[in-house]
């Protein structure tokens, strides 16, 4: 394992579910991320899609110590200078570029790209990263194509993210190439819009149980 994968191997193994979360409202972040904190998943992706999700990752920083916020749908190198600049524990990618891997390998956040297929595994590999994201995880064959990918690339561990589901996030889980598994479903944007924090901890907490009864 490369030292580009030994610091989101850090992060992501002992998260095991990372919400993906999108904010609109910089406002939200802190008794979101609190919320979580306290139900026992403290790793978030926040996306890179909103004005506000810079925000919501330097007060989240700066008021719930115990969160780890990571900057998701990074896509340009504006993009990851936004995300660094804000402070992002780790730096992550739906896809990859020459250009973006270059960018992320000269820089000291941790980055983990996007691939969804094995000639996109394998120009990250060549790029010296070992941990990537698997985007959009179901329609690229689900977990029946991570198990395809342990024998041709042993080492790589991934993080499978995009139509993941509450029915199937153990079936990820109990995958030995598989990290982290991360989701949408664990922070809908209609609950955040309403600020239901106590709906999403009741649901993290919920999972949180369920993950630790299970036998991996």
């Amino acid at each position: 394992m490369t030292s580009l994968s030994e610091a989101p191997l850090n992060i992501l193994g002992p998260a095991r579910l990372v919400p993906l979360v999108q904010i609109e409202d910089a406002a939200d972040a802190v008794p979101l991320a609190s919320a979580f904190v306290e139900a026992g998943l403290p790793t978030l992706e926040i996306a890179l899609r909103t004005r506000a999700a810079p925000e919501a990752i330097k007060r989240i920083l700066a008021e719930v110590p115990d969160a780890v916020p990571i900057a998701g749908n990074v896509m340009t190198e504006h993009d990851l200078a936004i995300a660094k600049s804000a402070g992002a524990k780790m730096i992550v990618s739906p896809g990859s570029s020459p250009k973006l891997l270059d960018a992320a390998a000269d820089q000291e956040t941790p980055f983990v790209p996007g691939i969804a297929t094995p000639s996109e595994l394998m120009q990250v590999i060549a790029k010296g990263f070992h941990v990537v994201k698997f985007f959009p995880a179901m329609p690229f064959g689900g977990s029946g194509a991570l198990r395809a990918m342990m024998a041709p690339f042993p080492r790589v561990k991934f993080y499978p993210t995009g139509g993941t589901s509450e029915q199937d996030y153990d079936d990820w889980l109990s995958l030995p190439n598989v990290v982290a598994v991360g989701g949408a479903w664990l922070a809908p944007i209609d609950e955040i819009e309403r600020k239901d924090w106590g709906m999403l901890a009741t649901r993290a907490r919920y999972l949180v149980a369920k993950f630790k009864a299970l036998k991996y």
